[in-house]
């Protein structure tokens, strides 16, 4: 099946999100988008699924243009599609998953399990997924729930399956097991539109690529493009992939975390007996899929969550005795949470008060009971240069801005003052290549100037980049901690569980193994 979007259009507000966008995906290809966080892709594919109605342009399936007034009629025309963040009920099995709201029934109306298992059965068996249709979602590891979702998809007849950053929840060896997936759904006939901002993974897969910025088709490329080239069109300019710097001059370690145990809300121990050292101008890198313990490990340390057990000493001082507001103001922390929305800003305060919510209150910015308006201002007009924060008015509410900004904010406020630990989780989400380039810099530089550095992030590429010392995190444990220029293989095995000695073995015969096979081609 052939789909054709012309000139698609959708406007929120004052944002044009898509802005005349044409696309052709051709029947049996996997098909690229390109772009950074906030270009547009998810929302042109929330279009084409029926989530969003278009302000303008039309869809076209085989030539014929169709009107999808939600989902469900885009599912019924053939096209089906796997969200970032899955739509799975934890407590329900594989196959009530699978058949959820478009339920086999028997006799009587009642539902017919022994067809929805054999629906899984058999799609998990034609595409070699190992998925127990009595398996519940929550007992399944991410990769497994992503297979789900994929079934889900093919059970409904999808001859079109768009896959929204696929790989944002995957570690590497998962990461090449949907590869193969993809290309075996390509061989069956089943066009995907593969969603990203992940260079590496477009080269490897797509047969077109698709490149969007700031809402608009800006060219399309072959997989045989370098990924300079790719990242060049993703941002408008030459940016470089690869952060310089230098070796670290470690000093003194001056953060210890200790025997630290960490109940998350629903009870499970989210952070498990874990202990680590972070020296004098260094970054510890804590790499990992989401939801292994790192936003328990970090909320721990700003104050968010209170440990079961542990330690966390700064300076020789036990921070598990001072309160959140004590540690950002008295103690040096800088925190760049996760999420930005619900943990960095207030939504409907200004850009100029969200760049001092921690500090309002400080001599820098108030006398006594009264706030200096004047130096609130210009605060963030120097702020909003040196960190290039795109922005109106200083004075409007930072909801204006893009995710982006918004993040630029965030770390403009917690990285322009003296700090003894810098703790930031996922600090460059929702940032395009140049902002990328310029915030692993700043990141490097205040490692510089002795600053000991934590580092969170599920991208590989990142971790990579930044750190010193690399720590995984697996189910709340620390597997190990390693050097910095560690292969990406034993770092993807040891994301998946598997202890260093054992990752390393592993990593070094499959190394064996693939050159003995290109050897044999030749």
């Amino acid at each position: 099946m052939k789909l054709e979007l012309r000139g698609i259009t959708k406007v929120f507000g004052p944002l044009v999100a898509n802005d005349h966008i044409d696309l052709v995906i051709e029947p049996g290809e996997i098909h690229a988008l390109l772009g950074e966080n906030g270009a547009g892709k998810s929302t042109l594919m929330n279009v084409l699924y029926g989530l969003y109605q278009p302000d303008g342009g039309e869809i076209l399936l085989d030539d014929v243009p169709v009107q999808f007034t939600g989902p469900g009629d885009a599912v019924a025309a053939g096209i089906g599609m796997v969200h970032q963040h899955f739509m799975l009920v934890p407590i329900f099995s594989v196959a009530e998953s699978v058949v959820l709201g478009y339920e086999p029934t028997k006799a009587a109306g009642l539902i017919n399990f022994d067809d929805a298992r054999k629906r899984v059965s058999d799609l998990s068996a034609q595409f070699g997924f190992d998925i127990n249709p009595d398996a519940i979602i929550e007992d399944l590891p991410v990769g497994a729930q992503q297979r789900v979702e994929i079934i889900k998809a093919l059970s409904r007849d999808a001859k079109i399956l768009i896959l929204d950053e696929p790989t944002a929840v995957l570690t590497p060896r998962e990461t090449d097991e949907l590869i193969e997936i993809m290309r075996q759904l390509k061989e069956s006939g089943t066009s995907i539109v593969f969603i990203t901002h992940k260079l590496r993974e477009v080269r490897a897969i797509a047969d077109r690529i698709t490149v969007i910025r700031r809402g608009k088709v800006v060219g399309e490329a072959s997989p045989t493009s370098t990924e300079k080239e790719l990242a060049s069109l993703m941002v408008g300019r030459e940016v470089s992939l690869t952060t310089e710097k230098d070796p670290a001059e470690p000093g003194d370690a001056t953060f210890s975390v200790r025997g630290l145990s960490v109940v998350d809300d629903a009870g499970h121990v989210a952070v498990n007996d874990i202990s680590f050292d972070v020296r004098r101008g260094e970054i510890l890198a804590i790499a990992g899929v989401q939801g292994n313990g790192q936003t328990e490990l970090t909320e721990s340390i700003l104050g968010l969550a209170t440990p079961v057990s542990g330690e966390i000493v700064l300076d020789g001082t036990d921070l598990l005795k001072k309160g959140v507001k004590d540690r950002l103001q008295n103690h040096g922390l800088g925190f760049v949470p996760e999420d930005r929305s619900t943990d960095g800003i207030i939504a409907s305060f200004s850009i100029a008060e969200n760049l001092i919510l921690d500090l309002y209150d400080t001599a820098e910015f108030a006398s006594g009971i009264s706030m200096s308006p004047k130096k609130v201002a210009e605060n963030a007009t120097q702020r909003a240069e040196e960190f290039d924060v795109r922005l109106t008015s200083i004075y409007d509410p930072i909801s204006t801005l893009s995710g982006g900004n918004q993040q630029k904010v965030v770390i403009a406020r917690e990285m322009s003052r003296p700090l003894r630990l810098l703790v930031a989780s996922q600090p460059t989400r929702g940032l395009d290549v140049g902002s990328i380039e310029f915030m692993h810099k700043r990141i490097i530089a205040e490692r510089d100037t002795g600053t000991p550095c934590v580092i969170v992030s599920t991208e590989l590429d990142e971790v990579l980049n930044l750190a010193d010392r690399i720590a995984v995190m697996y189910r709340g444990n620390i597997v190990g901690i390693v050097p910095g220029d560690t292969s990406r293989d034993v770092l993807g095995l040891m994301m998946a569980g598997v202890p260093l000695a054992e990752a390393e073995t592993e990593a070094a015969e499959h190394h064996t193994l693939m050159a003995q096979m290109a050897e044999e081609s030749m």
